[in-house]
């Protein structure tokens, strides 16, 4: 992918998040730009195609953070800290809007979308589960693949179903919760004795 692409991409991102897909039109991506509608379809065939690459673009942006912090050498707790400080931040940043437009005028895309997000957070989760298993903080009877899909299937149903009003589901204190929930889960002592050692340095990550 080019560099003017990406620049573009990015741009039409915020663009999204701050608008909704739906109200931003391809004339208000090329005045945005300040391209002609010509130029701009020069690298896109249509809209779906441009909301197909932003997509596409945030999510391979997201897993480089995670990425990232993988290369820190952290302990698998420490890890799950520094994840939990990238997603607020994610949060912050989000307009639900943006999910209702992907789901109900792209429902392709927002299966695409879904099942990358899936494989992502299965993988991800279950790789880390599994290096807290062999560190002794997560608990050695943990069944890590299970807790992995049970996991993803929590997070997937609370956005899914109607317990839950929008705010209450683009909230930080709803992610807080469930995280918390998952770690007190599988902690071991030792992860618990970790926990209550580091709770400051882990407490700032919720500020």
């Amino acid at each position: 992918m080019s560099d003017k692409v990406q620049e573009i991409l990015s741009q039409v991102s915020r663009l999204y998040h701050r608008y909704g897909i739906k109200s931003v039109t391809m004339d208000d991506v090329a005045h945005h730009l300040s391209v002609s509608k010509k130029t701009l379809y020069e690298y896109f065939d249509d809209k779906k195609d441009l909301v197909n690459q932003v997509l596409s673009s945030e999510h391979s942006r997201n897993c480089k953070v995670f990425d990232e912090i993988l290369l820190l050498k952290l302990n698998a707790m420490e890890e799950l800290f520094q994840i939990y400080k990238s997603i607020k931040k994610l949060i912050h940043d989000h307009n639900p809007s943006m999910d209702y437009d992907v789901r109900k005028y792209y429902p392709d895309l927002f299966m695409k979308v879904k099942e990358e997000r899936r494989k992502t957070m299965y993988e991800n989760t279950l790789r880390n589960m599994l290096k807290g298993k062999k560190e002794g903080l997560y608990r050695k009877d943990l069944n890590a693949g299970l807790i992995a899909r049970l996991h993803l299937y929590r997070i997937e149903n609370i956005v899914d179903n109607e317990l839950f009003s929008a705010d209450e589901l683009n909230s930080f204190e709803v992610f807080h919760e469930l995280f918390m929930y998952h770690l007190h889960g599988i902690m071991s002592n030792k992860g618990r004795d970790f926990f209550i050692k580091n709770f400051e340095k882990f407490q700032e990550a919720a500020e």
